[in-house]
């Protein structure tokens, strides 16, 4: 352009990095290399499963010795707020820790929690509220909380025992959600001269807090045993010489009329409302039933169960 024949072209300035480089420095190939395999869910901080692990104390399982885990039940429990805490240690609920928040309101539950928890040699935290918050999810703790250990379940071929005293007597759980129902057959089986329980894993109660206060700590004495596939861990007691009896309101025999109350026996029990799953019946050896007025449907399962082994222990002293 005239009158413009001094103006200076673009100069690039020193130490720019626009232009040609050789070579991609390394960085083409650094974005093909793999990062490894993808780590488990538990194994990755920022992942709810890694939270969960952490928050019921980094291990996953139910304690048993079958080999398989109670699915969607922690291996440890925190009971949170001070009357559950105080009934838990009444009731002589096995726990590893309890936790204080720290400044606490002192009343009688907490001195007596308090008081409990060092007759046991329960080791007990004094631990800010924020963390006490994390360790109960949110629950309304009261500023106290107790952690129950996982439970040590035995294995069913354990309940086999040919020199246990007296007559082989084991109960079987088919479908009892409740940790309750859970907790008072215990104790029944304990009343009434039984061996053990088994218990399915899956779809049934396992061994809670609830369940310990409410076997009355007949729970230390009594082994609960997890069975992988309870049809399979029937026809093995049956192929080891026990006699396999159902309870069902439609059974073929009523409980007084029961002969096979002297044999070596298993008694399953079914939940309340859909009694025993087909397959578990079609294993028992008989269905027996508990007579009961018309006005009644149906019992509940724990006292079913009490009723049933009341008779059985009756009729093998009657021998």
């Amino acid at each position: 352009m005239a009158g413009n024949s001094q103006r200076r072209g673009a100069v690039r300035k020193s130490g720019s990095k626009k232009g040609m480089v050789v070579g991609s420095g390394g960085q083409r190939r650094r974005g093909l290399e793999g990062k490894g395999p993808t780590p488990k869910a538990a194994d990755r901080p920022n992942h709810k499963a890694y939270k969960d692990a952490q928050r019921s104390g980094g291990t996953s399982g139910g304690g048993s010795r079958s080999g398989g885990s109670r699915r969607g039940k922690p291996s440890s429990e925190m009971i949170a707020g001070r009357n559950s805490v105080v009934e838990a240690l009444r009731a002589h609920v096995p726990a590893t820790t309890m936790y204080v928040a720290g400044r606490i309101d002192s009343d009688d539950r907490v001195k007596e929690s308090l008081k409990l928890a060092a007759d046991r040699a329960i080791p007990i935290l004094e631990t800010p509220r924020g963390e006490l918050d994390r360790l109960t999810d949110g629950a309304v703790h009261q500023g106290l909380a107790l952690q129950i250990p996982p439970y040590d379940y035995a294995h069913p071929s354990d309940l086999i025992d040919p020199e246990a005293p007296g007559i082989p007597l084991v109960v079987a759980l088919d479908g009892i959600t409740d940790p309750r129902n859970l907790g008072a057959i215990i104790r029944s089986v304990a009343a009434f001269g039984g061996h053990g329980v088994i218990v399915p894993e899956r779809r049934s109660a396992g061994m809670t807090a609830s369940a310990w206060k409410t076997s009355a700590g007949a729970a230390a004495r009594i082994p609960v045993a997890l069975a992988g596939n309870l049809t399979r861990t029937l026809e093995d007691f049956r192929k080891a010489g026990f006699f396999v009896i159902g309870l069902d309101m439609d059974g073929d025999v009523e409980l007084p009329q029961l002969e096979l109350s002297t044999e070596p026996l298993v008694v399953v029990v079914g939940s309340e409302g859909k009694g025993l799953s087909r397959l578990v019946s079609e294993t028992c050896d008989q269905i027996v039933s508990v007579p009961m007025s018309s006005s009644v449907e149906s019992l509940n399962a724990g006292i079913a169960a009490s009723v049933t082994l009341y008779q059985i222990a009756t009729s093998r002293a009657a021998r």
